[in-house]
């Protein structure tokens, strides 16, 4: 799926305190759900991830599995 914009670009915009009040709820739901969405992709990689290369970045099966297990609007 492609954003619109980026996670980055959407926080500055929600730092903006002079958006109109609709603007901004927009704004803030935007950045939630671009957060849960790259939480979900983060975890079904992680899943996939060979034990060797979860090794490679300092995490064994049992973590990976429990971090993946998670739902995407847990933090």
């Amino acid at each position: 799926m492609s954003h619109a914009l980026h996670t980055a670009q959407l926080e500055t915009l929600n730092a903006q305190s002079k958006l109109p009040l609709a603007a901004g709820l927009a704004v803030k739901f935007a950045v939630i759900v671009t957060n849960w969405e790259t939480r979900r992709n983060t975890r079904r990689s992680l899943q996939k991830l060979e034990t060797h290369l979860l090794h490679d970045i300092g995490i064994d099966r049992f973590s990976a599995q429990a971090e993946a297990s998670k739902p995407f609007w847990q933090g």
